[in-house]
């Protein structure tokens, strides 16, 4: 039965088959629709599934030891940090593809510092490494065809591959991303947080129990199949990847260093000269030339300053004998000469001439 709509039909097909995600609005527009945008956006619902290019989904087989599915989840709730505010934080979640065995961590941002030690943290509660680690395309890991910086060193050092995944790909990294879905179901209800280690706490003990359970798809719990998946994963390297935040800076005159947003104090003995800076989820460390010279707990809350008091202490005399007044240099020091300087100038020896000389 025609409608209002019936007229300008034959136009909205043309432009879908032109652009398929055309938005409904903008079709209108171009038709020159005048009547209920609402019915418009009905009709041109009902139409687009005909013109959009069809993406089969092939069901993935996952063989022990090939894989693991990395993400970030972002729990619904704000955590409360040292300055007192509240933040919604990553959390690093690594799910083995075989086994749906899970790990995750609480981590401070989604620079790729922290992504890379996130990273390392729990491949070491994996205890091995998987010949691939899945990602998509998150920033801090890379984008395009390039990884970011670091990150080529990281997976060479544990001679595995790290595979970005083209866009629109949700189901090659599906594993881990029902698992998020999961944690906000399952773990989030009814639970508090007093701060990101009160939440990895929980985390910890809460993984230990769903790791336990029953998987649907695979008709197992992932702890009984870790071990098949393990065996066939790679060991931990026999040296451990650099990973972190790493600087080399010269120490300016307010003996701080920064570290993401915030700023550690150093020993002021060391101004003026060049401190590498080390920092991990945990602790921020600087050193001259191997000595240490400062050891900080790392904050998670941005633009902080920590101030370790032993060294504003160390400032304050340095400080008070930079100002102390220098006494004035004796006008007479250094004129007082030996005589005997002048005879040696002169040839002159014990009163006499020198061998050679004539009077």
């Amino acid at each position: 039965m025609p409608t209002s709509f019936t007229p300008f039909e034959p136009l909205v097909r043309q432009l879908l088959a032109a652009t398929p995600d055309m938005p409904a609005t903008v079709i209108a527009e171009r038709v020159c629709w005048c009547g209920s945008i609402t019915w418009f956006r009905d009709n041109v619902r009902r139409l687009r599934p005909q013109y959009r290019p069809v993406d089969p989904a092939d069901r993935l087989t996952w063989l022990p030891g090939d894989a693991a599915q990395c993400d970030l989840w972002f729990p619904p709730k704000k955590i409360p940090l040292e300055d007192g505010s509240k933040v919604l934080l990553p959390v690093m979640v690594i799910t083995a593809a075989h086994s749906r065995f899970m790990v995750g961590r609480m981590i401070p941002t989604r620079h790729t510092e922290d992504l890379l030690l996130g990273m390392w943290v729990l491949l070491q509660q994996l205890g091995r490494v998987p010949r691939r680690l899945i990602w998509d395309n998150e920033s801090g890991i890379g984008r395009g065809k390039r990884h970011a910086e670091g990150v080529g060193a990281f997976t060479g050092t544990l001679a595995t591959t790290l595979q970005r995944l083209k866009p629109y790909d949700p189901e090659s990294k599906g594993v881990v991303e029902r698992r998020n879905g999961f944690f906000e179901t399952s773990f989030m209800p009814g639970r508090t947080f007093e701060s990101p280690a009160d939440f990895n706490t929980q985390f910890a003990d809460w993984l230990t129990i769903a790791n336990a359970r029953i998987v649907r798809t695979t008709k197992a719990r992932p702890v009984e199949l870790l071990d098949v998946d393990r065996a066939a994963m790679l060991p931990l390297p026999p040296v451990a990847p650099t990973v972190g935040w790493v600087n080399r800076v010269r120490l300016g005159r307010d003996y701080y260093v920064r570290v993401d947003s915030s700023d550690y104090s150093v020993d002021p003995a060391v101004i003026g000269r060049f401190v590498d800076v080390t920092a991990d989820l945990a602790r921020v460390e600087v050193r001259h030339e191997g000595r240490l010279v400062a050891a900080h707990d790392r904050v998670w809350a941005r633009g902080m300053t920590i101030t370790d008091p032993v060294h504003v202490a160390a400032a304050k005399v340095l400080r008070e004998q930079f100002q102390r007044p220098r006494p004035a240099p004796d006008p007479q020091e250094g004129l007082a000469r030996d005589l005997a300087d002048y005879d040696r100038a002169f040839g002159l020896l014990d009163g006499g001439l020198a061998d050679g000389e004539v009077a």
